[in-house]
C-alpha cells in the first residue's frame, strides 16, 4: 500500500485534496496488491465502474475477476444503499483522502448470492493510469460478527451474574441473571456507578481499590476467607462470591465480576454449624448431667446390696438388682454412644497412604468374629491417599453388625474393595435376613433399630454415616446378590480434592 500511495504520514497529504501526489499503474496495483490477503477494488471516479479487482475481493463476493470487471460498483452494495452511493463517490472525490467508512460500525456488501457480507472499508484516493480513482480495502467482518454474537449469547447465558466496568467505575453492560440478583428492570444499571451494587458502609474508598486494581488486573477471588454483602435494590443485603478479571474490547480495557448469590449456601452452612454444635452442647451437658446421677444410683444401689442380710439378696430381689444393674450399665453405654454420634462428624486431618487389603485387615483385627462364621475378601483396587482410622471404624461397625444381627448361629461376611472413579467402594454383605423395606433408612438415624428385637441401642450405623459424610463420601443399603442378606456400601473418596483454607 506504501508502494501505490507513497509516505503518507497517517494521510494528512491526502487529507489536503493532493491526490495527485499518489499515482500508479495498472500493472504496478496488479503486482503489488493482487495477492493481497485483504479484499481490493480500484474504482474510476469518471465511469463508477470497476477497474482492477484482487483474488481476495472475489473470494469474498464470490464473483470471478471477468464477472466484476467494468461493472458498476452498485452490483456489490445492499440495495437499500443504492440511492445515495452516487452522492457519496461524490462527495468523497470532492474532498478525496484516506478513510475508514462506517466510523467503526460494521457495513455491508453484496454476495453474488444475494447475501449480505459484513465488512470493514477503507478508502484512499489514487491516479491510476493518469486517471483519478478510488481504492477501498475490504476486510471480512463475518467471522468477527459471529465471535461477537457468539460472545453476547455466552454473556447472557452465563450460570453467574456478570457486570462490566470502565475503569471509571461505570457499569457498561450486565446480563440477565445479575438484574434479577439485586432487582433491577433489563438495562437499567447501565451507566451507573458500580457503588449501587455495594452497601453503604463499603463504599468509601471503593474507587481507590478499583483504581488499584485496573493498574495491575489479575484473575482472582475477592475476600478469600471474608463474607462479601452486596446491596439488593430494594434495600436488603445479601451474601456473595466474587470473581475480578480484565477484559480488552477492541481498544478499550473492561474490568468484569462475577457475582454468585450464595444465600441458600450460607443459611445451609450456618443451619449445619448451628446443628452441629446444639448437638455437641447437648450431648457434653448429658454426658456431665446424666452421667453423675447414674454414678450415684449405682452407689446407692451398692450400699443398699451392702445393708441387706445375704438371705434377702435371693430370688426375685437379686434378680431385680440385678435388673437395675443391667439398665444403669446400658444408660451409661447410650451416653458413651451420644458422645461418639456427636464426635462423628469430626474430619480425620491425618491423611496417609491406604491399602485397601491392610485396611480390611486391621477392621477384622478389631472385631470378635465367631468360629462358625466365614469372611472373604476382594480386593481390586490399587492403594490411594486419604484418612485411615475413621474408614477402619466405619468397616469395623458394618462387619460387627452382619454378626450381631444374624439370624443364625453360623454365617458368611463377603467384603469386596473396588475403584469406581473418585470413590473406592468398600461393601459388606451377608447372607442374614437382610433389612426390612421400612426399615432401610430408618436404621440410619439415631437410637432406631430394625425391629424391637434387634440387639444394640440403635447407633452403630448412624455414627458410621455421620462419619463417612463427614469425609466426602456417603453410604448405601442394598439386599445382597450373592449372599441373599444385607450389603452395605461405603463409597470413601479416593481422590483427594483442594479446599480452601479459612483464613
Amino acid at each position: 500500500m506504501q508502494q501505490l500511495c507513497g509516505d503518507q504520514g497517517e494521510g494528512d497529504g491526502l487529507a489536503t485534496g493532493r491526490s495527485s501526489d499518489v499515482r500508479a499503474t495498472m500493472h504496478g496495483i496488479a503486482a503489488t496488491l493482487g495477492g493481497s490477503p485483504v479484499g481490493v477494488l480500484v474504482v474510476a471516479q469518471a465511469t463508477g465502474r470497476i477497474v482492477f479487482s484482487n483474488a481476495a475481493v472475489q473470494r469474498l463476493l464470490g464473483y470471478s475477476a471477468q464477472a466484476l470487471h467494468d461493472q458498476a460498483l452498485d452490483m456489490l452494495l445492499p440495495r437499500s444503499t443504492r440511492p445515495h452511493h452516487a452522492g457519496w463517490m461524490q462527495d468523497f472525490f470532492a474532498h478525496p483522502r484516506q478513510r475508514n467508512m462506517g466510523s467503526g460500525n460494521a457495513l455491508y456488501a453484496q454476495h453474488h448470492s444475494g447475501e449480505p457480507i459484513a465488512v470493514d472499508i477503507a478508502l484512499a484516493p489514487i491516479m491510476v493510469d493518469g486517471h483519478a480513482c478510488a481504492i477501498a480495502y475490504l476486510t471480512d467482518l463475518t467471522r468477527q460478527q459471529q465471535m461477537a454474537l457468539q460472545l453476547q449469547e455466552l454473556f447472557a447465558a452465563f450460570p453467574q451474574g456478570i457486570v462490566l466496568v470502565d475503569e471509571q467505575g461505570t457499569i457498561t453492560q450486565t446480563n440477565t441473571l445479575l438484574e434479577q440478583q439485586f432487582g433491577y428492570s433489563p438495562g437499567s444499571l447501565i451507566g451507573q456507578p458500580l457503588e449501587v451494587l455495594l452497601p453503604e458502609r463499603f463504599r468509601h474508598g471503593h474507587s481507590q481499590y478499583l483504581r488499584a486494581y485496573a493498574a495491575a488486573p489479575q484473575t482472582r477471588m475477592m475476600g478469600t476467607g471474608r463474607d462479601l454483602m452486596a446491596l439488593h435494590s430494594s434495600g436488603t443485603e445479601f451474601p456473595v462470591e466474587i470473581a475480578l478479571a480484565a477484559v480488552q474490547f477492541g481498544q478499550k480495557r473492561q474490568l468484569m465480576a462475577a457475582i454468585a448469590d450464595v444465600s441458600v449456601r450460607k443459611r445451609a452452612e450456618d443451619a449445619l454449624r448451628q446443628t452441629n454444635a446444639q448437638l455437641e452442647e447437648f450431648t457434653y451437658v448429658a454426658s456431665h448431667d446424666l452421667r453423675s446421677p447414674l454414678r450415684g444410683i449405682a452407689d446407692l444401689l451398692t450400699w443398699i446390696k451392702e445393708d441387706l442380710p445375704p438371705e434377702l439378696l435371693q430370688g426375685n430381689v437379686a434378680n431385680n438388682f440385678q435388673r437395675v444393674e443391667t439398665r444403669i450399665a446400658r444408660c451409661e453405654q447410650m451416653i458413651d454412644d451420644l458422645l461418639h454420634y456427636a464426635r462423628a462428624s469430626n474430619k480425620e486431618a491425618k491423611i496417609q497412604e491406604i491399602n485397601p487389603i491392610e485396611a480390611i485387615e486391621l477392621a477384622l483385627t478389631q472385631c470378635v468374629i465367631p468360629p462358625s462364621f466365614s469372611v472373604q475378601t476382594q480386593v481390586h483396587m490399587q492403594t490411594y491417599q486419604g484418612a485411615l482410622t475413621p474408614l477402619v471404624t466405619c468397616l469395623r461397625n458394618l462387619i460387627g453388625n452382619a454378626i450381631k444381627h444374624h439370624h443364625q448361629g453360623n454365617g458368611r461376611i463377603l467384603i469386596q474393595a473396588t475403584d469406581e472413579g473418585r470413590f473406592a467402594v468398600f461393601s459388606v454383605e451377608d447372607d442374614g435376613p437382610g433389612i426390612p423395606d421400612g426399615a432401610q433408612e430408618r436404621i440410619f438415624k439415631l437410637f432406631h433399630r430394625a425391629n424391637s428385637t434387634a440387639q444394640g441401642h440403635g447407633v452403630g450405623l448412624a455414627v458410621t454415616r455421620r462419619m463417612v459424610n463427614a469425609h466426602g463420601g456417603y453410604i448405601k443399603l442394598e439386599r445382597s446378590t450373592l449372599l441373599g442378606g444385607a450389603c452395605f456400601r461405603i463409597y470413601w473418596p479416593s481422590i483427594l480434592t483442594k479446599e480452601v483454607p479459612n483464613e
